[in-house]
Formats: C-alpha cells, structure tokens, sequence
C-alpha cells in the first residue's frame, strides 16, 4: 500500500497496483509474446514485467529464426525479479526447449502462492514449431502442475493429452477436463479453430465446466491473439479476479482487440490485434 492525502492533508492509503510477469520470447514485430503480453498488461492496467526465454527473428508472415536463451540466464531473470519486486501474477509463454521449462519450474516452486498462467505455445501463426518435442513432456509434467489456469488451443490440447484434435464442443470439454489430470487448477480449451461463426471457449475447473462465447471477427489481423489472451487472464488473477471472472474479462479485451485490428496498418500478412483500442480513441483523426 501507498499513501495518498485527501482535501484535508489526511494521510489515506492508496491500493497498490497490481505486478504482472511475463516468462515468454520476444516478438520483434511487437504483435505476439512479451511484447503482446506487456501492451496487455499495461491495457488492463497492471504494472508489466518481463522475463526473456527465446529471440526470434519474425514478423506478420513468419518465423525465420529462434535463438534461445541458456536456461541458467532465464532462471537468474527470474530470481532477479522475485527478489526486489511483489509479483502478483506470471504468465508464461514460449518455452522453447526442456531444459527452459525445468528452470522455470524450479523457481516458480518456491513462489506456489503466486498465481501462473500458462499459454502452452507450441506454433506460430504462420506454421512454424516454436517448442522441439521433449519439452512437451515437460510440460506436462513440470509446469502444468503449478498452473492456476492454462490455454491451449485446440492442436495444443491435443499435443499434450498426445489425442486427435476435438472437432466439436463435446471433445472439447472432454479434452479440457483430461487435461486437468495434469495438475492444472483450471484449463481453458479455446475453440477458435472449430469452424463456424462462433469461437467458443470451455473452462473447466473444480467448479464443473463454463463456456464462453464470442463471433467469429473477419480479419486476419489475428497475430497474438493466444498470448494475450493468456496475460490478460495473468491481469485480471493479479488484481485478484478468480478464474471464471479473470477468463470472461480477458476473453471480452481480446474480442475488443479483434474488432479493432483493422484500424492498424502492420505488415501484410497476420498483422496484430489492437491492444490499446479502448485507450486509442484518436488514432484515425489525423
């Protein structure tokens, strides 16, 4: 807490605002991981940090090169901010290799009452593999255990239960509750790619299933929509939202952010949602 003062020179405590962090790669064109997930969190109006796993070299039509981050440096990043600052809330986003995601679990075993999202990035929007195969044993194994919620699309949740993609709602709420048995508090199967006029969402959690719905927008300006997605969610659990009001919140921004795309002018192929569209209110005036 801070001090504030009212009209009487009265000393008042102020809420802090809330810290969020960010444990994911860097996107140089700005639409997707750290850089998606810090616009986000400064959207939602909590404090954002960030933590470097993996450099890519991309842009709206691709990947064309990963460079990761020892797994010492990424778990030192970490420990560094633990250190100094209060997090309230960390997403994590791309892992990259095994040996990335048992550093993150290692020091993330010692802060369990921080709540943690985890976006199991898995490929990139224009195709390209963004996690070699043995890290999603450890995923599974070392950092669903001590999620609060998880986000996998739909190829991602089957990835991991290592199953055929769900092709209708039933398969996903059945997939998102084998999921569970992971370790996860709650995990968010996203239907985005049923087809359809519709995006449909499942949460299952300890509370039994929730859906959530929105229209399918028509645009291809859709780069990044899981990563912030995920740290809008990491937001919200940070201000002390619980997962069902934390998942309808974020999912309301990201529709927002959908609706508002094209109103930017990125690249020429998947170019990003618009994160700032409820602050932006000018950006066509000129």
């Amino acid at each position: 807490m801070t001090d504030a003062y009212d009209m009487a020179g009265r000393s008042a405590p102020m809420p802090a605002i809330a810290n969020a962090l960010s444990i994911a790669g860097s996107d140089p064109s700005g639409g997707a991981g750290i850089q998606a997930d810090l616009k986000t969190f400064s959207a939602r109006g909590v404090y954002g940090m960030a933590v470097v796993t993996a450099l890519t070299a991309q842009n709206t039509q691709g990947v064309s090169g990963i460079h990761v981050v020892p797994p010492d440096f990424v778990a030192e990043q970490i420990r560094t901010v633990f250190a100094d600052i209060r997090v309230d809330a960390v997403k994590i986003g791309m892992i990259a290799d095994v040996a990335i995601a048992g550093a993150v679990a290692d020091v993330l075993a010692r802060h369990r009452e921080v709540p943690v999202v985890l976006d199991p990035v898995m490929i990139a929007k224009g195709g390209a593999s963004l996690l070699t195969d043995d890290a999603v044993a450890a995923l599974t194994g070392r950092l669903l255990p001590i999620a609060t919620v998880i986000t996998p699309n739909l190829p991602e949740a089957a990835a991991l239960l290592g199953e055929p993609e769900a092709c209708n709602r039933d398969e996903m709420a059945g997939q998102a509750l084998r999921l569970m048995r992971f370790g996860a508090k709650a995990v968010l199967v996203k239907g985005g790619h049923l087809p359809g006029a519709d995006s449909p969402d499942v949460l299952a959690s300890a509370a039994g299933l929730t859906w959530f719905e929105a229209p399918r927008v028509a645009t291809r300006n859709t780069h990044g929509t899981g990563c912030t997605l995920s740290s809008a969610i990491a937001a919200e659990l940070a201000k002390g939202a619980l997962p069902e009001e934390a998942v309808a919140v974020a999912k309301a921004y990201v529709a927002g952010a959908i609706n508002a795309a094209d109103a930017l002018n990125v690249g020429s192929g998947h170019g990003p949602v618009h994160h700032f569209h409820a602050l932006w209110r000018d950006e066509g005036a000129a």
